[in-house]
């Protein structure tokens, strides 16, 4: 029977093709803990001193609770006794929580043409418009075909024209600027 990298070594991760990654545990925790000696600190917070590795372990065991290394590169190291499922349980709390405050803001395309006519323009705006109240930022750009490509300046008259439309709900990030074949512009929402 054959078994994976993966199924011998849960902590291992695969990174490219045929290379795995170990994923080492935010701290080491009781019997981990191998340093000769380290500075404990009680579960109400109190400093209990430096002792051996053995001694803070028979505290921690004494109490019901787990020793957890929280400052390796201290010297000597710092090690705390708590509870370690509850405060990993707290830490992905905190963490979910961040997530979930953190609002993602993408980047939506709006695609002009260098002979785009008043009304599509228009309709392009309204949709600019849509995609700025609702806190995304837009990026606008005209793709110059043929001998397009030896008026430039033309795509960019059609981006401040429609700049324009969007009637003060955008702000230009980045002005409108020729790269290779592309006119492209930034624009994020106004603040209000």
């Amino acid at each position: 029977m054959f078994l994976s990298r993966a199924a011998l070594f849960p902590e291992s991760i695969k990174i490219k093709k045929g290379r795995y990654k170990s994923i080492k545990t935010q701290h080491q925790v009781n019997g981990e803990i191998r340093d000769r000696e380290v500075r404990v600190i009680g579960e109400d917070g109190q400093q209990l001193g430096i002792m051996s590795a053995q001694a803070a372990l028979r505290l921690a065991e004494e109490s019901d609770l787990d020793l957890v290394k929280i400052s390796p590169t201290a010297n000597p190291p710092v090690c705390k006794i708590m509870d370690y499922g509850k405060y990993k349980f707290e830490l992905g709390k905190k963490e979910k929580e961040s997530r979930r405050n953190q609002k993602m803001v993408e980047v939506k395309e709006v695609r002009l043409s260098m002979t785009i006519d008043t009304n599509d323009l228009n309709v392009k705006s309204r949709q600019a418009q849509k995609f700025l109240e609702a806190g995304n930022k837009v990026m606008v750009s005209i793709r110059l075909r043929g001998r397009q490509n030896a008026h430039p300046g033309m795509g960019i008259d059609v981006m401040n024209k429609f700049f324009e439309t969007l009637e003060g709900k955008g702000v230009m990030d980045k002005k409108p600027a020729t790269e290779g074949r592309n006119i492209s512009m930034l624009l994020s929402p106004a603040k209000q």
